[in-house]
């Protein structure tokens, strides 16, 4: 086998000593440096990042799967993106990590790669600067915490958005509300129900990158160290038959990947995530694939927010082989992946253990699932809708816009008594897409106003150019593009404008004359630069559109794994 390490380790002369002297300072013996591949093993271990907080821990049992099978394991670290404490957003940087992880890759002696991911961001960014450089690699998440629990009730991160509406209606105390608080987190692991962190794990594994039954093993569960350990020892075997990523991620497995997406009940993030990942690995994916694959895949896993349960029962009912052995008939079962085998092979016998979690496609938990694109004179480039979320007396509607300018107009004005809404309105939040916050938060899933809650008003219509949480849930239009931002139609809505959403027939428009929106268009003020320095600069110069996956534009594709210069 070639590997890429020998370039600095089989060194002879003063090249190779410094290469093997300094890393025998950690105690290396010799012969790790004659012939055995390198392991990179990249971690978004951080305390700042919650879910990921036990990843030194399971990078240990990866070490010793890479020992088992002849491997060197180096463990690295990159960025990692806590989606709870960064601020303005994680999304704003997803794309820096990604730098920073293909970069970090390609400049060292790895011949293969593990990513230690979790929360949401970290994922997608971790897969993405791999497929820049394009090595031998698995993924292994590192699993959802145990279902929370409040009262005797099984609670999850979902439940947060119902807490805060009772609370301001005043049903729920701040004493009750610490409680709930106090249970919902209670082990290490990412969210515990199919949020974006538990959408990205399914995702991987859907497209053949991980081990089978990656996804939904919990992170406080033993069998999540089995996994990392067999993956530790996979990885070797994967260099010395020399799969890379490119082998793995075809096509098919990107169709397989939205098929399980809509099965799942997924994020809306999903959309935005592959189609980065997609324009580093050079597959040709657009908006449109995601209603096309999704369109006849039931909502076959009862998992919240979508549905019931949570990813622990998820786990003791298959988990995502279970779900794709369910909608099998519909997937590219040929696909390779990382264990060597099929996803024909690998789902074969992987039936449902529990009818209420994972259901069959001909008894679907909900006929309405995957991702939803709009389009019309609202949303030129796409708009999504996630309908299992949604209310579906909502689905077609009409309505008059109350509108918000920025996310700091909105707070100003959602529970003032003087708002002028009714349970017939739209919400519309403008400048909270990639350019205009910048980052693209997920705060398009507004809250419902006070004064609309109180009597009783559960669910609206809302529109953005932002993004929503995969907790999140309710009928609510994200990734509008063009973003207002840069001119999109969106920057031109105005109190009182009626806005006609028709999910059937992938429609959304704002019914106001195009010789008005001309005029208004010609009076708009556009002003993106706010930011002169640093990371914000180069994100707002670069950034793509929702609708293209919201990359920087010089990252589609990669460089390989040719080192830029050498340099001994």
């Amino acid at each position: 086998m070639k590997l890429r390490s020998k370039e600095w380790f089989a060194r002879k002369g003063k090249d190779g000593f410094i290469y093997r002297a300094w890393m025998k300072n950690q105690g290396i013996p010799a012969d790790m440096f004659e012939g055995k591949p390198v392991i990179g093993i990249c971690n978004t271990w951080s305390e700042l990042t919650p879910c990921n907080a036990h990843l030194r821990d399971l990078a240990e049992a990866v070490k010793k799967g890479v020992l088992e099978a002849g491997g060197f394991p180096l463990e690295f670290p990159v960025m990692s993106l806590g989606e709870t404490l960064m601020k303005p957003t994680a999304m704003l940087f997803r794309n820096l990590a990604s730098m920073d992880v293909e970069e970090s890759i390609r400049a060292n002696p790895i011949d293969g790669v593990i990513l230690l991911c979790g929360c949401d961001k970290t994922t997608p960014s971790l897969v993405m600067g791999a497929c820049s450089v394009d090595l031998p690699t698995i993924v292994v998440s590192g699993g959802a915490m145990l279902t929370g629990k409040y009262k005797g009730k099984d609670i999850g991160t979902s439940d947060l958005w119902r807490f805060a509406d009772e609370s301001k209606k005043g049903l729920l105390s701040e004493e009750e509300m610490n409680m709930a608080e106090a249970g919902m987190c209670r082990s290490i692991g990412h969210c515990a129900v199919m949020g974006t962190a538990s959408t990205m794990a399914g995702m991987v594994e859907s497209l053949g990158l991980t081990l089978p039954g990656n996804a939904a093993i919990p992170a406080a569960d033993s069998n999540r160290k089995v996994l990392a350990r067999m993956s530790g020892r996979r990885i070797v075997q994967l260099i010395k038959d020399d799969v890379k990523m490119s082998d793995i991620l075809k096509r098919e497995a990107f169709e397989n990947a939205i098929k399980v997406n809509a099965a799942i009940g997924g994020s809306t993030n999903f959309a935005i995530h592959l189609m980065a990942i997609a324009g580093r690995i050079g597959v040709e994916l657009n908006l449109e694939d995601f209603d096309h694959f999704s369109k006849d895949i039931p909502l076959v896993a009862n998992l919240q927010p979508s549905g019931k349960y949570f990813m622990e029962d998820l786990y003791y009912a298959g988990g995502i082989p279970a779900v794709m052995n369910s909608i099998q008939a519909a997937l590219n079962r040929d696909v390779l992946t990382v264990n060597g085998r099929t996803i024909a092979e690998n789902i074969a016998d992987q039936v449902s253990l529990n009818d209420e979690v994972i259901s069959s496609t001909d008894q679907p938990f909900n006929p309405r699932s995957g991702i939803v694109v709009l389009k019309g004179n609202l949303c030129e480039n796409g708009a999504v809708i996630k309908p299992s979320a949604a209310t579906p007396a909502l689905m077609k509607h009409r309505g008059k816009a109350v509108v918000f300018e920025n996310i700091e107009d909105y707070k100003a004005k959602i529970d003032s008594p003087d708002l002028d809404v009714d349970a017939n309105s739209v919400l519309v939040l403008k400048n909270v897409g990639p350019k205009g916050y910048p980052g693209m938060p997920e705060v398009g899933n507004m809250g419902i106003p006070k004064k609309l809650l109180e009597k009783g008003v559960n669910d609206m219509v809302r529109i953005s150019d932002g993004r929503m949480s995969g907790t999140g849930f309710g009928t609510v239009v994200l990734h509008v593009s063009p973003e207002s931002a840069i001119g999109g139609t969106l920057a031109l809505v105005q109190d009182g404008d009626e806005i006609e959403l028709d999910v059937e027939a992938r429609k959304l428009n704002l019914l106001v004359d195009a010789k008005e929106l001309n005029l208004r268009k010609q009076n708009l003020k556009l002003d993106l630069n706010v930011y002169s320095r640093g990371y914000c600069k180069l994100y707002v110069d670069h950034v793509e559109q929702a609708h293209l996956g919201a990359d920087l534009d010089f990252l589609k594709g990669g460089s390989g794994s040719e080192v830029l210069r050498d340099s001994h």
